[in-house]
């Protein structure tokens, strides 16, 4: 990320444009839908605002991987008069012929995440086929009596969690289970 942030910086300064705000998603995405990246909704919400006049990113994948969202971006920046400009593209949709490339870029981010998933499907199909269990693997009955007994106490759910080297997730899990038992 910070290699982006410095290559974009050096093209905003060859190109005399001021950079405003820099929008950052970290961790998350761009397969995620708008309500659950923040920053690229700010960026729009700003955009709309005309807080900026071009949108420069690393890739057009960075702002979404269907070709529906970067549709939807690229025509809500256009009608907010805000330009893009997706530097390994080297495409700057301030012209007709831009926009174009940049929705083609768009279909291609589309068809690769495509692919990455068929492939992760198929290896995880491969795996099953072999006999290979997926997934966390299961914590001993005598585990889970210790946090079952542990959360009777009024423990943490970290401090549970460590004692006996399991994620928070198995003590939700085991705490989730007593209280469906206790319920019926």
């Amino acid at each position: 990320m910070e290699n982006q942030r410095r290559v974009l910086s050096e093209v905003a300064v060859r190109r005399g444009w001021e950079i405003v705000h820099t929008y950052r998603d970290a961790g998350i995405s761009g397969a995620k839908g708008r309500e659950r990246r923040p920053a690229f909704d700010a960026a729009l919400q700003d955009a709309v605002r005309r807080r900026f006049d071009v949108l420069m990113c690393w890739s057009i994948d960075r702002l979404g991987r269907s070709t529906a969202m970067v549709a939807g971006a690229l025509a809500e920046l256009e009608a907010a008069g805000v330009a893009i400009y997706a530097d390994r593209e080297a495409m700057d949709a301030t012209t007709p012929h831009g926009r174009a490339m940049l929705q083609m870029a768009a279909v291609f981010a589309e068809l690769e995440r495509s692919m990455i998933r068929e492939r992760v499907l198929a290896g995880l199909a491969r795996a099953r086929a072999a006999g290979h269990k997926l997934g966390r693997p299961m914590v001993s009955a005598k585990t889970e009596a210790a946090i079952r007994a542990r959360l009777k106490t009024g423990e943490g759910m970290v401090k549970i969690a460590r004692a006996p080297g399991v994620g928070v997730s198995t003590v939700q899990r085991v705490r989730n289970e007593a209280h469906q038992t206790s319920a019926n």
